[in-house]
């Protein structure tokens, strides 16, 4: 692959917060960038935002003065499209329009060259459908970025039907030359990240609805637990409910209605309320002066209990937190059980891992009325959150031996209600389940989805990577439990993780 050349134009329709962000990275990067706009004086307002978005990178020491004044000097308002002739590419940045899109480029191709690529910087529209009308459609790839520009390293090369891979393969370089971390995927509803992402709204606000916990304490959990920089509703709050609840839509309704993308109603109540998070001082939570900070629920401290043990087969996978149990005193004894599955026994309470069950399901299955499960921890080294559930059977006295056995260990101990894999576990199993379906339809590669989530929305880990860390069998059971409990096609597993599974059981990974 081969990047364009620094001494080659790039022209950027559209100076909005998107437009002048690629222009500033293009021109950084070396090249001569020519920006348009329809709207009086948006052009040179955005290049004077930028020359002092350089000025500040100067003060910081993240950029050289001249190489600051020389970027400076590359970028160029243009009066009419007509300018932008001697352009290699031209970025699109407007309105997020089907027919403006269109519009545009067919404008584009009666200026540029036949060997410029057309590029646009849609995040919804389908590249084929924008690409369709012109006399060349080859020539034109979606180049999506994330907001802001200069600071998010995501690029998404989207290839349309009739995408040359020459072209999408040049975007990719030049993406990669101008300091981005680009990833290519097919042009289908929602590309990578706004398909993957779905579920970390969506099961949060099943949570919501089947009054696992407050969005504080559930925003708690998948901050403090999972490692997620933002938790769902705050994230949702910050975003817009309008725009967040629009997407959800716009793939639900671009799949033909798959299950797996079915829009909430909780969100619906919010957007017909006018409660669109930040923005308008409410969402979720309440925003502006005099605002109370809702409150985490976190379990009172408890005594300390003498013993614990480890019981089932292989501990491989409660080591971690075994790790942290010893640090803290415990001997943990091995115990051998009829049950081969690996967990910790506290006086008399069975705890274990969830798997997708209940713990109130999984206490009637092993005849073990004390028992309680544990969410999912990213670090279970560093985190400074557990999250448990009580089967309905189990008895205060035991619950409260938990509570008090990982508090014992350094961790603020969460009730969450006894819902099907809690909050973390449910979350990451469905990411997981996403980004395999997308790599199953030839989407991206796993390797693309990993990265794509990661850069482009600050996930923790990427979710086919985090799926291989937690155990391949282990996320199977969680959604194969999840679609018995609640006997919806939302759950179903991925044929490719099926395929995984069917493959090597106990080795399998979508990275082999």
């Amino acid at each position: 692959m081969q990047a364009l050349p620094n001494n080659s134009i790039v022209a950027v329709v559209g100076s909005g917060a998107m437009g002048s962000g690629i222009a500033q990275v293009a021109a950084g990067a070396g090249h001569q960038v020519l920006l348009f706009d329809t709207r009086d004086g948006a052009a040179d307002k955005a290049i004077a935002d930028i020359g002092k978005t350089y000025a500040r990178l100067v003060e910081k020491g993240r950029m050289d003065s001249v190489a600051a004044e020389q970027a400076q000097a590359r970028l160029q308002r243009i009066g009419t499209l007509q300018e932008a002739a001697g352009a290699a590419l031209v970025v699109e940045a407007i309105v997020e329009n089907l027919d403006a899109k269109r519009a545009l480029f067919r404008e584009l191709e009666g200026i540029v060259a036949d060997d410029c690529i057309l590029a646009t910087n849609t995040s919804s529209i389908s590249v084929t459908a924008i690409a369709a009308p012109l006399r060349r459609p080859e020539r034109l790839v979606g180049m999506h970025f994330f907001n802001p520009v200069p600071l998010m390293a995501l690029v998404e090369v989207i290839s349309g039907i009739a995408t040359d891979p020459g072209v999408a393969d040049t975007v990719y370089a030049t993406a990669e030359a101008w300091g981005k971390s680009p990833v290519q995927a097919k042009s289908t509803p929602g590309f990578i990240v706004n398909r993957v992402a779905r579920p970390y709204y969506a099961e949060a606000l099943r949570l919501l609805l089947e009054q696992a916990g407050e969005p504080a304490t559930i925003d708690a959990v998948l901050r403090d637990c999972g490692g997620f920089r933002m938790g769902p509703f705050e994230l949702m709050d910050l975003i817009g409910h309008d725009v967040n609840f629009s997407v959800t839509n716009s793939v639900y309704n671009a799949y033909f209605g798959d299950p797996r993308f079915t829009p909430s109603i909780l969100q619906q109540e919010l957007v017909n309320a006018g409660f669109l998070g930040r923005k308008t001082g409410r969402g979720f939570y309440r925003y502006g002066d005099g605002a109370d900070k809702p409150a985490v629920q976190t379990e009172a401290p408890q005594a300390r209990p003498a013993a614990v043990s480890i019981v089932g087969g292989d501990a491989s996978a409660i080591a971690p937190l075994a790790a942290r149990l010893a640090a803290a005193g415990y001997g943990l004894p091995h115990e051998e059980t009829l049950d081969s599955t690996p967990g910790f026994v506290c006086q008399g309470a069975a705890v274990y891992l969830t798997d997708g069950r209940s713990a109130t399901e999984r206490a009637a299955e092993s005849w073990h009325d004390d028992t309680v499960v544990y969410d999912l921890l990213l670090d279970p080294a560093g985190a400074t959150r557990i999250a448990l559930a009580r089967a309905d059977q189990c008895s205060v006295e035991a619950y409260n031996a938990v509570v008090g056995m990982f508090q014992a260990a350094g961790f603020a101990v969460t009730r969450l209600d006894d819902v099907p894999g809690m909050a973390v576990m449910r979350t990451v199993a469905m990411l997981a389940n996403e980004a395999a379906d997308a790599v199953n339809q030839g989407v991206c590669s796993a390797a693309a989805v990993d990265i794509a989530m990661q850069k482009g929305v600050n996930y923790p880990r990427g979710p086919l990577a985090w799926a291989d860390s937690i155990g391949l069998q282990h996320i199977g059971a969680v959604l194969a439990n999840l679609a018995t409990t609640y006997g919806e096609d939302r759950y179903r597993v991925s044929p490719l993780l099926r395929r995984k599974l069917a493959a090597n059981q106990h080795g399998a990974s979508f990275h082999a």
